[in-house]
């Protein structure tokens, strides 16, 4: 029997890694269980204090999957809460996104190669969307990682998640400590957080485990105990605004 040589092209199977990608940086039991958790969801809420290793577990799942060819692309979008549109910005999109996304990018080096990390960026298979240009688009057989997603409001945030198309995991990033909106209650992430036990497929999850210095840990529970009191802060720390 002869081949059709179109149909062989087109259904054939993606060569797959044989061996696992070797990551600079290995995830520690916390993350670990965190990560069989992200892949048995469709989307999952991701919190945790700052340093507790949010981005970096979000960005390992994403160059893994990329890597075995589990997806085709890895999507890549972060609220730019900012008193100035970016459209403002010199540069091309990827410019204009550069300083937001700086953190994403470097969570990517620390875990991998970054010659290889930034030819997936030239070559589209990363690619940054800033949250104004997710509507309209539906993201396929792809990693998405929302990051900061406690800055992306309500609506933003019912925009963001049906995007999701079919084959596809997204990865929502989120602190509450650290809401940058006027109005705090307009954020989203919160919400969706809350709302994770209401819908299959929807998981939520909060690490723990500081990463960085041992003073991180201190200096959140010197602030959220000066909150909870009432603190609250002005335009400078020095000129007497911030109030009990």
């Amino acid at each position: 029997m002869t081949s059709n040589h179109h149909e062989d092209e087109v259904f054939k199977e993606k060569r797959k890694p044989k061996n696992p990608i070797r990551f600079k940086i290995q995830l520690n039991e916390e993350q670990k269980e965190a990560k069989a958790k992200i892949l048995d969801n469709t989307i999952t809420l991701l919190a945790g204090a700052a340093g507790s290793g949010k981005t970096l577990l979000a960005c390992q799942i994403a160059l893994e999957k990329l890597f075995i060819k589990d997806c085709e692309k890895v999507i890549i979008t972060r609220p730019t809460v900012s008193k100035e549109d970016i459209g403002f910005l010199p540069g091309d999109l990827r410019e204009k996104m550069d300083p937001w996304v700086q953190p994403i990018y470097q969570n990517m080096f620390l875990l991998y190669d970054k010659d290889k990390v930034e030819k997936c960026i030239s070559d589209g298979l990363i690619e940054i969307v800033p949250v104004s240009f997710m509507r309209g688009r539906t993201f396929v057989n792809s990693v998405i990682i929302v990051d900061e997603a406690q800055n992306v409001t309500h609506e933003q945030m019912e925009m963001i998640a049906t995007r999701i198309g079919k084959g596809s995991k997204m990865i929502i990033c989120g602190d509450d400590h650290q809401v940058d909106l006027k109005q705090k209650r307009d954020s989203g992430f919160k919400f969706l957080y809350a709302a994770a036990k209401k819908i299959k497929g929807l998981a939520a999850i909060t690490l723990k485990q500081n990463h960085r210095d041992d003073i991180v840990e201190s200096l959140i529970d010197l602030y959220n105990e000066a909150y909870e009191q009432g603190l609250t802060l002005g335009t400078s720390g020095s000129n007497g605004t911030s109030k009990r």
